[in-house]
């Protein structure tokens, strides 16, 4: 062990906390995970992004999504999933219709927003750049059931 680890925490702990496992640490029974964004896109998100893969788990998961220069992707809503956005890079807009409110969002790097269960929402990349954000979603994503498309207020470029 080393030297310059001195905690009062035994041994035995402190190794166990260092231990790998199939990329997971085992502490007290719980299983953590750690992942590293994928060079290329593992898939396309049904308006057309594209998506790589971050984080799956009992209550949601986690995607990195990227938009290239001036795509509007296609308008959708989901049944069952609510996502939260954050953006990383680029400038986009987004509109969202809840059928009680309708509005049009700026995404820029650090804009959080929310698309609730049954929210129709359509995104575009209005700049030069790509438009890059992570996307949260809860429950988990359930497979291709859960998007349908709607009429959205952009052509679709895609």
């Amino acid at each position: 062990m080393s030297q310059w680890l001195r905690l009062p925490v035994p041994r035995e702990r402190v190794e166990l906390m260092f231990q790998k496992i199939n990329d997971a640490d085992e502490i007290s029974g719980v299983k953590m995970k750690t992942t590293m964004l994928p060079e290329e896109p593992d898939a396309k998100s049904p308006a057309g992004a594209d998506i790589r893969f971050l984080m799956d788990g009992k209550t949601g998961n986690m995607i990195h999504s990227t938009v290239p220069p001036h795509q509007i992707n296609k308008a959708t809503v989901h049944a069952t999933v609510s996502e939260f956005w954050y953006v990383l890079e680029g400038h986009g807009e987004i509109w969202r219709d809840d059928g009680k409110e309708s509005s049009i969002t700026v995404l820029v790097p650090g804009t959080s927003i929310d698309i609730p269960v049954g929210t129709a929402f359509q995104y575009r990349n209005v700049s030069d750049a790509e438009l890059k954000f992570i996307c949260i979603s809860m429950p988990p994503w359930p497979g291709e059931s859960e998007a349908t498309y709607v009429k959205g207020i952009w052509q679709p470029t895609i």
